[in-house]
């Protein structure tokens, strides 16, 4: 038990800014079990985020609530995976070979198709999640919201953790801060991830009675599945900013999936 918990705060201090115990590190034993556990880091952040969704929806408008509820979520991860996504912009749309696009990816400025695409990014959230929102705040019924909201987390992040169970790790040196979690997994790893990430849409499938939610998966783990041909034809394989920005895409696309569900089947 005492291991696991280890593991698992591994996992939150690696992914999240939240504080953990001071004996925690980034060891790459513990780095590497803690997939387990990224998924349940979408029921973290997607908590708190709905946390401050709720609060200022209060006394604000919805639009404006939606603002804040992006705002913490980016203030718990430290806009971890966006930065991911903005490195991905930026490597694959001004690289042309794999090593250029490595060493784009590696550096720490963002260039014209990293901030195009997080400004094109942000304002699909915010249109997305504001309309789907509204599908369970009608009813005035916050456990289904709540539920919304670690779903969409805790689905992206398990879609973009898949990928280094199929996929090699792209980078020969051991550079960058997430080459530990390439290595082998056990089936721990990977049941614990499908467990965590699917529980919440599970969930809320159930006390929605709508269990057509669940359809999102297929939309969902088909990006996922031409993001990682897609990064394996360029790079072979993937690296931390590719899963990142894959969690950020799958999020989008589970939006997009949600509103599509709900109206049209």
């Amino acid at each position: 038990m005492k291991k696991e918990l280890h593991i698992f705060f591994t996992c939150l201090m690696f992914y999240t800014r939240i504080p953990c115990p001071k004996n925690i590190t980034h060891h790459p034993d513990y780095l590497n079990k803690a997939t387990r556990y990224f998924p349940f880091i979408g029921w973290i952040v997607g908590s708190i985020s709905f946390l401050a969704f709720y609060l200022f929806s209060l006394f604000l408008s919805v639009e404006t609530a939606v603002i804040f509820a992006i705002i913490a979520s980016v203030l718990t991860t430290g806009a971890f995976h966006e930065d991911g996504f903005a490195d991905v912009c930026d490597g694959f749309g001004g690289g042309w070979t794999k090593e250029k696009i490595l060493m784009i990816m590696k550096d720490s400025a963002i260039g014209a198709y990293g901030a195009i695409g997080l400004v094109l990014l942000f304002l699909s959230k915010f249109k997305l999640i504001s309309e789907s929102i509204l599908i369970f705040k009608n009813d005035n019924n916050y456990f289904l919201l709540f539920l919304f909201f670690i779903s969409v987390h805790a689905v992206s992040r398990l879609a973009a953790i898949s990928i280094i169970f199929t996929h090699e790790y792209s980078r020969d040196d051991a550079t960058s801060k997430s080459k530990p979690i390439a290595k082998q997994h056990t089936w721990k790893e990977i049941s614990g991830s499908f467990f965590f990430g699917l529980v919440p849409l599970l969930a809320l499938s159930y006390f929605s009675f709508e269990i057509k939610t669940i359809l999102i998966l297929i939309p969902v783990f088909l990006t996922r599945y031409f993001l990682a041909r897609y990064f394996q034809k360029w790079i072979d394989g993937y690296t931390g900013d590719c899963l990142g920005a894959t969690q950020q895409v799958c999020e989008v696309v589970f939006y997009l999936s949600l509103l599509f569900i709900w109206k049209f089947i």
